[in-house]
């Protein structure tokens, strides 16, 4: 997952970073450097919020096309 798959899969289903926080065990700065690229998340930080966005219904493309949408049904 790339930071902007996370910024626009948050946006998709209308998660803020808080809320994405809470499900997940990252904290929100790790959350917010990864995003804007300013700081090098935790190997495992990325999995981790990808497993929840995809737990709320985004699905991810794969590498050579990155980006996101809803699950049908969602």
């Amino acid at each position: 997952m790339t930071p902007a798959q996370c910024r626009a899969a948050r946006a998709l289903i209308d998660m803020t970073q808080a809320e994405l926080t809470g499900h997940a065990v990252v904290s929100m700065s790790s959350i917010t450097d990864y995003e804007t690229g300013v700081g090098m998340p935790d190997l495992r930080d990325p999995d981790e919020l990808q497993g929840v966005l995809e737990w709320a219904g985004v699905e991810f493309t794969d590498a050579k096309r990155p980006g996101v949408w809803l699950r049908k049904g969602e």
